[in-house]
């Protein structure tokens, strides 16, 4: 029988296996590039300015996406408790996405505005101080790390590179913009700024 055939030769069988796989991927993914709710971004979306694109970057050194999802699946239970399910439009700036995969703290989609700078500020520092039963650990060093302005603008240019419309304007006063700032107001910024688009939606 044809079947014994494919069981009885493994190379066979792992070739067959990865072009189903590959067949279903394709499938998939392929229709996704021509919906432009997925490939254009939401209408009012401007890309991060310079200190919320430094405060990304230490939110992914810090291993902040590896407690924290940023992706509202749209389930009740989701949108009860974080808001409005995540968009693609929302994302089609993101270079790496950062939607997690695992929850041990809350996802922040939606978390911009939701508290007040200070808030954020002393939650950094010890979240104990304002969420006692939190096991998330304490960013005491941000406060008193500096941010290097000089590769802002070089961050910008890549991104541009890649279809962030980051202008001329955005580019030259980036340095500006970050000097003088510690990495705790970049976070904070950065923080401060995500989902908001998305504020009154359900």
């Amino acid at each position: 029988m044809s079947h014994e055939i494919v069981e009885k030769r493994i190379g066979l069988m792992g070739l067959l296996i990865i072009l189903v796989v590959s067949g279903g991927g394709l499938a998939e993914i392929v229709p996704l590039f021509s919906q432009v709710e997925v490939t254009a971004p939401i209408e009012g979306m401007k890309p991060l300015g310079a200190l919320e694109l430094e405060g990304r970057d230490i939110y992914m050194r810090e291993g902040c996406n590896v407690c924290h999802t940023q992706m509202i699946r749209p389930l009740r239970a989701e949108t009860e408790r974080y808001g409005h399910y995540s968009l693609g439009g929302e994302s089609v700036w993101e270079h790496p996405f950062l939607w997690g995969s695992k929850r041990t703290g809350p996802d922040l989609a939606r978390v911009g505005a939701r508290y007040s700078d200070d808030w954020h500020r002393v939650h950094l520092r010890n979240p104990r101080d304002v969420v006692p039963e939190s096991n998330m650990p304490a960013f005491t060093w941000l406060e008193g790390a500096s941010l290097d302005a000089s590769g802002t603008g070089g961050k910008m240019k890549a991104l541009r590179m890649v279809g962030v419309p980051y202008t001329d304007d955005d580019i030259a006063g980036a340095a500006a913009t970050v000097t003088g700032k510690n990495e705790l107001d970049a976070l904070v910024a950065y923080l401060q700024q995500l989902g908001t688009i998305l504020k009154g939606k359900r």
